[in-house]
């Protein structure tokens, strides 16, 4: 049996949030994970800790899944199997070097598999699901240690309900991703785009890329920066590939390609980003904003993320905008970005493509948490659904009532954790206690 120890990161990534137990399980097998969770009353799993909440805490233990980090793949299927634990970024080369490839990632190569497809993080691109979409079968051992299995193929009435799972099911092991043929990428910055230009043109700029990202201090009116990810591949480029090289599109619906390289912090140093102009590269050196290799955005910040229906998006960045004054002295950038829609029970997007309002803030607690619920509340009439892992203030019946099968949740989990095992306090506000 593994043996509990103490020793280990009590906060989180960016240093918020301090975890209320020292206890904790480092299991490398499954038979380890059911030891786990068979010795103790409550568990909660622990990955790259990059949550700025609770959903990961614990007042009894928690179990890293730091050495599940096993990996299989199956060209022939083309899907691949890999323990929970594993960083996206770490995949994206063992898939790169056997010809394959991931058919998104979020900004951070540096994030747990099973982390982020637990809270459905996202990346970006209009046509592109979020990271959970691209699981087939997922792996869990459950409140008595009983390993199931969950598939989609095998379980279609439940699969959708156990992936973007929150850590309320069970100690999620291993999961299996389906692939794509490797890809190559440019990526292109543009600076100032008009809000104005968005009005009319959202859904052209939003797809002119495979995947787009506005950045926004709120300050002008405008994107400060917009990031243009294309596929060498897309029949649609912005701009002329000419071998390993490209030749980017010098304006973008008004907005001017950038000069040099840019941080979307400024002041940040440009070398943690990943590459940006002429050269055709890699997919995984393209699809995330920071290098895995490099610390990634300031780490001493607050974020939070809201999700709109993407029909609403400009009403819901204007009606953000009323706040500047109060949003832009504590704030570092906003993200916007759009998501394709999926059919996972606790996915923001479920039923329907959104997109997200991403603020990265100034480590001033306070101060955050005043201006949240101001935020909240010009986002409500657009039934905005807060990210599972950032800071948000939302309460939880309001949330339970923007998921139509949030219901259907809580019985499965129910069921298959009946005494609560894996329930903490985040879970009981949410889910009702």
């Amino acid at each position: 049996m593994t043996e509990a120890r103490t020793g280990f990161p009590r906060t989180n990534w960016s240093g918020n949030y301090t975890y209320s137990t020292d206890r904790f399980f480092e299991p490398a097998t499954i038979d380890d994970v059911r030891d786990a969770v068979r010795s103790v009353p409550k568990l909660k799993a622990l990955g790259t800790r990059h949550c700025f909440n609770g959903i990961a805490d614990s007042t009894v233990a928690q179990l890293s899944t730091r050495l599940l980090a096993d990996f299989e793949l199956d060209p022939i299927s083309r899907t691949v199997r890999i323990g929970s634990g594993v960083r996206y970024g770490e995949l994206a080369q063992h898939l790169h070097r056997a010809g394959f490839a991931l058919h998104n990632m979020a900004s951070l190569p540096h994030i747990s598999v099973g982390g982020a497809v637990a809270t459905a993080t996202h990346g970006s691109g209009l046509g592109n699901g979020n990271l959970a979409t691209a699981v087939q079968a997922i792996e869990v051992v459950t409140a008595d240690g009983t390993p199931r299995t969950f598939s989609r193929q095998t379980d279609p009435d439940l699969f959708a309900g156990t992936i973007v799972h929150l850590g309320a099911l069970g100690i999620a092991t291993h999961l299996t991703l389906t692939v794509e043929p490797a890809y190559a990428m440019v990526q292109t910055v543009y600076e100032d785009l008009p809000f104005s230009t968005l009005e009319s043109n959202l859904r052209d700029v939003m797809s002119a890329g495979y995947s787009v990202s506005l950045f926004t201090d709120w300050e002008g009116s405008r994107a400060r920066q917009v990031w243009v990810k294309q596929r060498a591949d897309s029949p649609k480029l912005v701009g002329e590939i000419s071998g390993d090289k490209f030749q980017s599109a010098p304006t973008f619906f008004g907005a001017t390609r950038a000069a040099t390289p840019l941080h979307p912090l400024t002041g940040a140093p440009v070398a943690a980003c990943t590459e940006q102009g002429e050269e055709v590269g890699p997919w995984f050196e393209r699809l995330p904003h920071f290098r895995l290799d490099f610390t990634p955005s300031f780490g001493e910040e607050l974020q939070s993320e809201y999700f709109v229906p993407f029909d609403r998006a400009f009403e819901a960045v204007r009606a953000v905008e009323t706040l500047r004054d109060s949003i832009t002295p504590i704030l570092l950038i906003t993200e916007l970005r759009a998501i394709a829609a999926d059919d996972l029970w606790l996915s923001p997007q479920f039923g329907q493509p959104t997109f997200a309002l991403h603020f990265t803030w100034k480590p001033l607690w306070d101060a955050v948490l005043a201006v949240l619920p101001r935020i909240e509340a010009v986002l409500e009439p657009f039934g905005a659904r807060p990210h599972w892992g950032k800071v948000f203030t939302v309460p939880g019946r309001q949330i339970r009532q923007l998921y139509p099968r949030m219901d259907d949740f809580i019985r499965l989990a129910s069921q298959l954790d009946p005494g609560g095992k894996f329930r903490n306090e985040y879970l009981d506000r949410l889910l009702g206690a």
